[in-house]
């Protein structure tokens, strides 16, 4: 660590001819945020590596986080914040004539996630840390995320997110604790000893190499690990022979076929090779994870039978599920254990978040590619899924259809959700609203039969990073308002509440929001030569496009206010900026589709001088965290408007939330919980409910034509999508229309009356500016029980069976 500033300096320079072999004056912007994060990870690791050699001395339980996605976002920033160091190195950057914020500009996000999936994990790793709970994560180090969208004539395009290209400075390459991974080939069985032995044979040999980021925490010495693993070829696998022949073509075709493993983020699986392809990912991080989990509990205790007292591995969603299998197959076919033993480790030792009750994100697989992919592993699951059925036919005696549902191979299908209940020994979803959907409606049967296994853990966010770090002048005010204790038990944000009805703290507040008004409002303006006006209502959607999402909710609604002021231009309405950003995936059309209306209503909204700039809508490209911060802290509405019952959490409320936005939103996920917390003087909720929704679903009484033909100033609005009103096609949008008209299925007709009704109240609140500062006043108060600090030591207590390691 830095003695003080003049050290620092010293230190800096030093790391910078070193690493880079130039003067301050010779080196880029580059060249010093490199030998700066250099510079700051040799501080980190040896924290690391006292860390580690602590682990390796006590018997404490260990949790290793299993997920798909992991979405850290740049780390400099918030490194120097949880070593407490960030005034020491910008007042010393500065004396070198170098600004800190233009050196952390040049970080690239790591393509590690896309959405709330992959941004609660990290959230997770940083409050592990921060309590000082030893956690670490597992993943796949995909070389170029999921991609880089650019928006082109208003379509989404999807190209190579190349985050590696000027190499990773926080990652550290450990070859020699590479292990392999076995796909495809066939199993023979020895039945010449006591036990049948399981021969696989045939195979094909994937190495996995891992490459380990240090996980810091906030004003800590505790650093946890974040374990993502890179596919390469295998040396048994290169055929010199062949290459040396000049059959060049097979073996790049195979090395490619390897790399590709992680390469990508969700590989298109709307074909076969693209299925294989996924299948093949979650295979080769589980198998690489489980197989270094156990080699390192083998270094330091003699028996794999009280796994479970030591260690717990958790996964996040489906993604993970063959933990289960896998860590079967390695007590059974490497360690030498019975059936029953294994099992008994195995579903003591893992445990399950759901994440949705969206039918195609419970992940299912064909059984001839899982058997063709996997035939080990597929055996292994059917023999357990033979002794679930036998279990439940002993419960449910003839109850053929119950025992079709809850089986784990049914239909011709592998079912992930299904294995990780039944594999697990704790299944949480994450919200209230979203557990009692999933005991009483999907998955009712699992409930039943291990009802013992369900419990809630609503999410939470580092606010760590999500106010301390993204919004230091909001951060700054609250310190000096309340103290500093709320850093460290976020909680104590309730404090705030006492200042709700000042006028001198809310003027504050909203100077401090303007602030970061201007700030994004500048980076449209620069990036996208849109100006916006900062005394605009700034309403904002940020997250994955997808229709339960309703992003086309938001947007219809922006054509009925476009409409008004086309009708009567001097109408008396408050300026709003309409602002979106997501990704939707590649193979996703109608998301896609949804993606040009917004742009396509932005080209004619943003470009009518009649209406007097009262509205504008920009679409923010290619959304990541480090985008995030910004928009989060500049946001005075936080829409949060899918279909009740379908999102299963969100964390982006949480955000807005913390950054003084109110909600506007659907009594959906944890906006059910803000409310709780902030009442509804503080929220504004529209729409249907869950149990609506569901009876709609179940009853098939809802008819969006009806609604259609009775309203005329949404007919209006509906027909516009394929008249020549907007600049494309007549067609472009008739997908959008159809389905609208003839299906809904997230009930977009049906809640518009209440949306249009719900956003005239915003506008009403935002009018009186003594309210509106009240509002965010107590939304950033409340917000302090969405701390993934929270959520993590629910977890720690109530699942894993963890607890701090102090020195």
């Amino acid at each position: 660590m830095f003695t003080d500033k003049e050290d620092f300096k010293v230190q800096f320079v030093d790391k910078l001819k070193t690493l880079q072999g130039k003067s301050i004056e010779e080196a880029s912007k580059l060249d010093k945020y490199q030998a700066l994060s250099a510079l700051i990870r040799d501080v980190i690791s040896k924290k690391w590596v006292d860390t580690n050699d602590r682990y390796k001395k006590t018997v404490e339980k260990q949790v290793y986080y299993f997920s798909v996605e992991f979405l850290i976002g740049r780390l400099l920033g918030s490194n120097l914040l949880n070593l407490d160091v960030q005034g020491i190195c910008a007042e010393g950057l500065s004396e070198l004539g170098i600004d800190l914020n233009e050196l952390e500009q040049q970080e690239t996000d790591a393509g590690l996630g896309n959405g709330g999936l992959g941004r609660l994990a990290a959230c997770f790793l940083d409050s592990l840390a921060s309590l000082n709970l030893p956690g670490h994560g597992c993943g796949i180090r995909y070389k170029y995320g999921l991609f880089e969208q650019k928006i082109v004539n208003g379509y989404q395009v999807e190209n190579p997110d190349n985050w590696l290209k000027n190499s990773y400075v926080w990652e550290f390459r450990k070859a020699d604790k590479a292990v392999k991974v076995r796909f495809n080939g066939t199993v023979r069985t020895d039945y010449s000893g006591r036990e049948p032995k399981f021969i696989h044979e045939g195979y094909d040999t994937v190495l996995a190499v891992p490459y380990d980021i240090p996980v810091l925490g906030y004003k800590s010495d505790t650093v946890n690990t974040l374990r993502l693993w890179s596919a390469e070829v295998a040396e048994e696998q290169f055929n010199l022979s062949s290459f040396n022949k000049g059959d060049y073509n097979q073996g790049l075709e195979y090395r490619y076929a390897v790399e590709a493993i992680s390469e990508i983020l969700y590989p298109e699986d709307s074909y076969y090779g693209g299925r294989v392809l996924r299948l093949k990912q979650e295979y080769f991080f589980v198998s690489a994870g489980i197989q270094s989990i156990i080699r390192r509990f083998k270094r330091h205790y003699q028996s794999l039978h009280n796994l479970t007292d030591h260690v717990a591995v958790h996964i996040n969603d489906t993604h993970p599920a063959l933990c289960v299998p896998e860590l079967m197959r390695v007590l059974i076919d490497e360690e030498g254990f019975g059936w029953d033993e294994a099992w008994r480790i195995t579903s003591n030792t893992i445990s399950y978040t759901n994440h949705t009750i969206m039918p195609e994100a419970l992940e299912k697989w064909p059984t001839e590619i899982f058997q063709s992919l996997l035939p080990r592993l597929f055996m292994i699951v059917a023999e357990i899924n033979e002794r679930f059925c036998k279990e439940l036919w002993n419960h449910y005696p003839g109850d053929w259809e119950k025992i079709r549902h809850m089986a784990i191979i049914a239909d011709g299908y592998v079912k992930m959700a299904n294995l990780a209940v039944v594999g697990s020994y704790s299944v949480n979803g994450v919200a209230k609203i979203h557990t009692e959907i999933l005991k009483k409606e999907v998955m009712r049967d699992f409930y039943l039969h291990y009802p013992y296994k369900f419990n809630n853990k609503t999410n939470g966010i580092t606010h760590r990073r999500w106010l301390l770090k993204s919004n230091p002048k909001l951060a700054s005010l609250i310190t000096n308002q309340i103290g500093p204790s709320w850093i460290y038990h976020p909680t104590d944000l309730r404090n705030l509440c006492r200042y709700a009805h000042d006028s001198a703290f809310q003027h504050q507040i909203e100077a401090i929001k303007r602030d970061n008004k201007v700030k994004l409002a500048d980076y449209i303006k620069n990036k996208y030569q849109i100006v916006v006006n900062v005394n605009s209502i700034f309403d904002v959607q940020v997250k994955r496009i997808h229709a339960y999402k309703r992003q086309l909710l938001n947007v219809l609604h922006i054509m009925y206010l476009y409409n008004r002021l086309l009708d009567d231009p001097d109408l008396l309405i408050t300026p709003r900026t309409f602002i979106f950003a997501g990704k939707a995936a590649p193979g996703y059309y109608l998301a896609k589709q949804t993606i040009k209306l917004i742009n396509a209503v932005a080209q004619r909204v943003n470009n009518d001088v009649r209406i007097k700039d009262k509205l504008k809508v920009v679409f923010l490209e290619n959304y990541s965290v480090s985008l995030a911060e910004i928009i989060f802290a500049a946001a005075d509405v936080s829409e949060q408007i899918s279909t009740a019952s379908k999102e299963a959490s969100g964390t982006g409320n949480m955000k807005f939330m913390m950054n003084g936005a109110v909600t506007c939103g659907t009594l959906d996920g944890a906006n059910i919980e803000i409310r709780d917390e902030v009442c509804d003087a503080n929220i504004v909720i529209f729409g249907l409910t869950a149990d609506e929704v569901l009876n709609y679903y179940q009853t098939g009484t809802y008819k969006s034509i009806d609604i259609y033909h009775s309203d005329e100033a949404l007919k209006r609005v509906i027909d516009q999508l394929t008249n020549d009103f907007l600049a494309v096609s007549p067609d472009e949008f008739q997908s959008i229309r159809d389905g609208l008209l003839h299906n809904d299925e997230y009930f977009v007709l049906k809640d518009f009356a209440a949306y249009q009704a719900a956003q005239q109240k915003i506008e009403n609140c935002f009018n009186v500016p003594e309210i509106w500062a009240r509002m965010c006043i107590n939304n950033i108060a409340y917000s302090g029980k969405f701390s993934s600090d929270r959520t993590i030591s629910e977890y720690a207590i109530g699942i894993w069976k963890i607890r701090p390691f102090l020195i």
